[in-house]
């Protein structure tokens, strides 16, 4: 069989299980099985495919056909202008969330070896593309994860970032090092009753812990502000991702430990997304 045929089939299968993006998937499927890029793919597909590169493509496309996100099926994810590795510890990185990587580089234009805090690290990308960006910023990750402080690493070093991070496995609650200039959070923000209604490619694959908010969807935002108050500094920017409904709650969070509001921001779909607040 050769690849134009190969992808034909794959894209089929995922078709007729309702997966939306059948043939992008079926191709990086099958440049993920064969260890090229998807470009190779597209421009060799005359070419005759191994049977070992089959045989793991079909796994790959049944996997899939199953609703596995791509991002876990292939280990990797595209965030920002870098690609990151991750697996099923991780939460995969969305586009929504490049809202903050905006944000914080809109904020910074004129600063000089700022130091910055990511809590709750997951893969890095937030944290990671940051320091890419700003060339003598200095950043410290933290996460109760161990597997995600393992894959931050990984990623760190994917893009030559080792010797400006550090990550620590530890709870927000119980870190108490160092002084922070910026502080970045996607927490998380789901309330515990609607995670049931998500969708399955991400309630049954992606970590629950990086999705559960608990009752009311706010106990881990409550706790990353009450801590940031402490380990910020004065004049110190903390950039927060909220769910669409928290705005106004988040808001009287934020103040009560002494924050300004700078501004609230909009993602691609209008939703409240992230909320830019000032030590004072």
């Amino acid at each position: 069989m050769d690849i134009k045929t190969a992808i034909k089939e794959g894209t089929n299968i995922l078709k007729d299980n309702h997966i939306v993006s059948a043939q992008l998937d079926a191709e990086l499927l099958l440049a993920s099985a064969i260890g090229e890029s998807r470009k190779y793919i597209i421009l060799n597909h005359n070419l005759p495919l191994e049977d070992k590169y089959l045989k793991s493509y079909k796994d790959l496309i049944k996997k899939r056909s199953l609703k596995k996100p791509i991002a876990y099926l292939i280990n990797k994810k595209f965030f920002w202008n870098y690609e990151f590795f991750v697996n099923k510890s991780t939460l995969i990185p969305r586009p929504d969330t490049e809202l903050i990587i905006e944000k914080v580089l809109d904020l910074t234009k004129s600063k000089d070896k700022m130091r910055v805090l990511d809590i709750g690290v997951g893969s890095g990308c937030i944290l990671l593309s940051i320091l890419k960006e700003r060339k003598n910023f200095y950043g410290t990750g933290i996460d109760i994860c161990k597997n995600c402080i393992k894959i931050s690493k990984i990623n760190a070093t994917k893009l030559s970032l080792s010797q400006r991070v550090k990550f620590f496995k530890s709870d927000v609650d119980k870190f108490f090092f160092g002084k922070y200039d910026l502080i970045v959070s996607n927490p998380p923000y789901i309330s515990k009753n609607n995670l049931k209604y998500l969708d399955n490619e991400i309630v049954d694959y992606e970590p629950i812990i990086a999705l559960n908010g608990g009752l009311d969807g706010l106990s881990e935002i409550r706790k990353v502000v009450k801590k940031s108050s402490e380990l910020i500094k004065k004049n110190g920017k903390l950039i927060l991702e909220i769910g669409f409904d928290q705005k106004n709650k988040v808001l009287k969070l934020l103040k009560k430990e002494g924050f300004y509001i700078n501004n609230t921001y909009q993602d691609l779909a209008k939703n409240d997304r992230c909320i830019v607040s000032t030590k004072i």
